[in-house]
């Protein structure tokens, strides 16, 4: 879970060149979900800019909540993410709530 701006660019139906600044909500690997205004149709092409490259993905969700749309975006194989290149400003890790011997029973 983490929490930071991120610049994001796709085509839409016609071609045209859109973009917008995305609120990260959630880091992993292999994708992000991005809180954003706008609908993005289903396997659009992504690219979200990090201060030490791109990461280019595909839409695999975008639904409605409330505030805002919120998009799942599965990453290419040449575009997985690592706390090495690119650290959200709020980052949290759950895996930090389970003591490092496991959980209590």
């Amino acid at each position: 879970m983490c929490a930071d701006l991120i610049e994001v660019r796709w085509n839409d139906a016609s071609g045209r060149p859109e973009s917008c600044v995305a609120n990260l909500e959630d880091i992993s690997a292999s994708g992000v979900c991005l809180q954003i205004e706008v609908d993005i149709p289903l396997n659009t092409k992504i690219t979200m800019s990090g201060p030490k490259g791109d990461y280019v993905g595909q839409v695999r969700y975008c639904v409605y909540r409330e505030i805002g749309f919120f998009v799942g975006i599965h990453f290419d194989a040449g575009s997985k993410w690592s706390r090495r290149h690119f650290k959200p400003m709020h980052l949290f890790d759950p895996q930090r709530l389970v003591p490092a011997n496991g959980p209590e029973r």
